[in-house]
């Protein structure tokens, strides 16, 4: 059998993020909800302060800045009226940046995320939020659909474990690890952290 390889290696598709001030930086659902309760992530404070930190280096350089926020309605755990929907104070938008509510996992659905992108002549998208599996997924492999490029590090993102087919468990861990190989076969480049990416 053959060593694993990725899907992008065939492809000819770059290997490695673009610099930080060549991209649009998207904010997936960085909501209150995941920080404790019933929908609290693996890892999600780390994980915060990672996209902090690569937020605050994307204002210095002057990045475009999109926050994208989940509204599942009123009393719902993703209610954007409420604390629980709220973003998350470490990553919170500043004037300027727009924030795009969505109702779906893929962030381009059913929202203006895309025609933002096109106004600001968007080409590479830096994706990072949450939950890994589902969002930052989702809207990864839209963004690739749509012919942007894509870069998702892997330090800001977080997700939880799942019921396993058949019984057991698929830890937060081993689905972190699954879903970024996923995406970094064809749908983007993959790096362990935000510090990876140059300005």
């Amino acid at each position: 059998m053959s060593a694993p390889f990725l899907l992008r290696q065939i492809a000819g598709k770059s290997m490695t993020p673009p610099q930080l001030s060549e991209t649009t930086l998207i904010i997936i659902d960085a909501q209150n909800t995941y920080r404790g309760g019933t929908m609290e992530l693996t890892g999600i404070e780390p994980a915060l302060d990672a996209c902090a930190r690569l937020l605050a280096r994307a204002r210095r350089l002057g990045v475009p800045v999109i926050h994208v926020q989940h509204d599942a309605g009123p009393g719902s755990l993703f209610d954007i009226r409420a604390e629980i929907g709220a973003i998350a104070d470490k990553v919170a938008p500043v004037d300027g940046e727009p924030v795009v509510v969505k109702r779906l996992p893929n962030a381009f659905v059913g929202t203006e995320l895309d025609a933002l992108l096109k106004e600001k002549g968007a080409k590479s998208l830096l994706i990072i939020g949450f939950m890994t599996h589902n969002c930052v997924n989702s809207t990864a492999r839209g963004a690739y659909s749509l012919g942007y490029g894509v870069t998702v590090p892997a330090d800001c993102t977080a997700t939880r474990s799942l019921p396993a087919l058949g019984g057991g468990v698929v830890s937060a861990e081993d689905l972190q690890v699954s879903v970024l190989a996923t995406l970094a076969d064809m749908f983007g480049v993959v790096v362990a952290s935000g510090e990876e990416i140059p300005d």
